[in-house]
Order: structure tokens, then C-alpha cells, then sequence
């Protein structure tokens, strides 16, 4: 502050434009995060805001105390530890940014959080992945009109690529290429690559027409006739193909639609399930973590490494020599 002072004597212009340079600098930090995650941080540190003023406490600073009392709150009002653990992440986010020191570091806070999660638990109930028969059932219940041709598209490509919600519904036409070997779609921004490099996708055309991802998306856009822009697209209940891209939650809503059309319990099924029906799948097959990773691109080991277990469970199974 005081070199600012310095400065604005000496040459009022110099602090215009270190004010300048400072705000497009808070304009790149706001770029440092995915917007989902940018998102989710607001809205915790909202709940948090609500909840000390409904208690006449104050948020920024907040002390040990607050904090850990409002864990508790929580707790007592079943809130998940997975739901828990972000908010306080949260938190700590909104003090160090705001220049206070992390107050969920403290000892109070720590031993407060490590017991809640003791008691009651961790782990989280995960919805089931849509291997290879649960995403051919769903598609023999699809109709024939031109919501049934888009929801068999969306869910092999989705299936196919591995990929994430937000990832499938940003598609665009501009980002296929179709070839002799298949298809090649370019995904220009992800939740792992928020710099845009961009990566390349293959998808190689299938041996059965009726589930073949490629010759699917290939008659989703003949019959829609969408030359350029969103991919994926909504469907008027009268049939009529709407402007707007698909929202991630409606890829939600489909597979959990078409797992109910084939029978499965659709709480079980979710988005992700296209993502990690298709690692799951891979693994049960065969697939290397070196292959699945490049096919949906995980960064982490961790995750594909459960896919390929929960994949191979039966593979190679002791229980099989028992001759029961």
C-alpha cells in the first residue's frame, strides 16, 4: 500500500495502470479453475455465509470454533461426508484467497473433521457403470423417430469415447472427422485440460450396425440435417428438433430414461455411466490402463486402476476352481 502511495505522488497515471493490470490479473485467476469447480465453490461458501449469519457469526475471518460448529451442524442434519469435505474446502479456499491463513488447518477443525468421519463413514454410494449388455438393452427399447435415432447416437458415442457429460453435450460438428477407420472427434476443453490443448478421440466403426457408434451419429445428423454447431441437441415433444445445445443434466436424464425402458433400476445409473461403463468394460476385455487412460483421458492412475479392478473381479476368480 504504501509503495502505491509512493507512486500515486509521483506519477498519478502508473497507479491507473497498475489498478488495470491488477484487475485483468484477478481476471486470470478466475480463469485458473474449471467453471464447475468455480461454481461449486461459490455455492458452498454461500451455505457457509447463510449459516453465520443465521447464527450471528461472522464467516470472513471465520475462528476454529465457528467452523467446526458448523461441521457439526451439519452432521446432525445428515449431510454426506463427501458434501462436508468439499465445503470445507471451500472455506479454506475463500480465506487464502481472501489473505487469511487457512483456518481448517487448525488442530480443532482437524480432529473435529477426522472424527465425524469416523463416525459416520466415508464412502460413497456410486452409480453402477453401463457396461456393454446394459448399453445394448437400452438401446433395443429406442424407437425409430428421430429421438430414438439422437438417444442411440448419444449413448454409444458417449460409451464409445468415454467421455464426460459436459464433454459429450459441448460437442460440435466442427469437431468430427470422419473416416475410412472411424471417427475422430477433437475435444478442445475438459475438466483435465483447462489450457486447451485439445486431444484427439478415435472411434473405430462397430461390427453390428444397429450399435455401431460411428454409422449412429452418422444418421442422427443426416436426419436432423445439423450441418454446423451442437451436436446433441433437444427433441420437442412433437418431434421438431430445437436450436440448443443439450444440457449436461439431460444426458443424465436419457441414460436414466433408457435404463428404465430396458429394466435396470435407473437410481443406479447416472451420466457417468456412459464414462465409466466404458472403462469398466474395456477392463472386463482385456484393455491395458494404458489404453483405457488414453481413450477417456484420465490423468490419474487411481480411478482406471478401480475400473480394471471391479472389471477383472470374476476374471481369474479362486471362487471359479470350487466346483460349485
Amino acid at each position: 500500500m504504501n509503495n502505491l502511495v509512493e507512486i500515486q505522488n509521483e506519477n498519478p497515471m502508473a497507479v491507473v495502470a497498475l489498478v488495470a493490470l491488477q484487475d485483468k490479473a484477478n481476471e486470470y485467476m478466475s480463469h485458473s479453475k474449471a467453471d464447475n469447480t468455480l461454481k461449486a465453490y461459490r455455492c458452498d461458501w454461500s451455505h457457509f455465509t447463510d449459516w453465520c449469519n443465521n447464527h450471528g457469526l461472522q464467516s470472513l475471518p471465520a475462528t476454529a470454533e465457528v467452523i467446526a460448529a458448523y461441521l457439526v451442524d451439519m452432521v446432525e442434519k445428515n449431510y454426506k461426508a463427501a458434501t462436508i469435505e468439499r465445503r470445507l474446502i471451500s472455506i479454506a479456499k475463500a480465506h487464502t484467497t481472501a489473505g487469511y491463513e487457512d483456518i481448517t488447518k487448525t488442530p480443532l477443525v482437524k480432529e473435529t473433521w477426522k472424527g465425524i468421519r469416523r463416525s459416520i463413514g466415508t464412502a460413497q454410494r456410486e452409480k453402477s457403470p453401463a457396461v456393454t449388455s446394459d448399453i445394448k438393452a437400452m438401446l433395443n427399447t429406442l424407437p425409430s423417430n428421430l429421438l430414438g435415432i439422437r438417444d442411440r447416437a448419444l449413448l454409444l458415442i458417449g460409451f464409445a469415447g468415454g467421455f464426460r457429460r459436459s464433454e459429450l453435450v459441448n460437442l460440435d460438428v466442427e469437431n468430427l472427422n470422419f473416416t475410412r477407420e472411424g471417427l475422430i472427434i477433437t475435444i478442445t476443453k475438459s475438466k483435465t485440460d483447462q489450457e486447451q490443448q485439445g486431444r484427439k478421440i478415435g472411434i473405430p466403426y462397430g461390427s453390428c450396425c444397429e450399435s455401431c457408434p460411428v454409422r449412429s451419429l452418422q444418421l442422427w445428423l443426416e436426419q436432423s440435417v445439423i450441418l454446423t454447431g451442437p451436436v446433441f441437441r433437444s427433441v420437442n415433444r412433437h418431434g421438431n428438433l430445437q436450436e440448443g445445445r443439450l444440457s449436461d443434466k439431460a444426458v443424465a436424464l436419457i441414460v436414466k430414461r433408457c435404463a428404465e425402458s430396458a429394466g435396470l433400476n435407473p437410481d443406479n445409473y447416472s451420466g457417468h455411466s456412459l464414462r465409466s461403463g466404458m472403462a469398466t468394460s474395456a477392463a472386463m476385455n482385456g484393455a491395458s490402463e494404458r489404453q483405457i487412460m488414453k481413450q477417456t483421458g484420465h490423468k490419474s492412475e487411481q480411478m482406471v486402476r478401480k475400473y480394471i479392478r471391479e472389471g477383472s473381479l470374476f476374471l481369474n476368480n479362486a471362487a471359479c476352481s470350487l466346483g460349485l
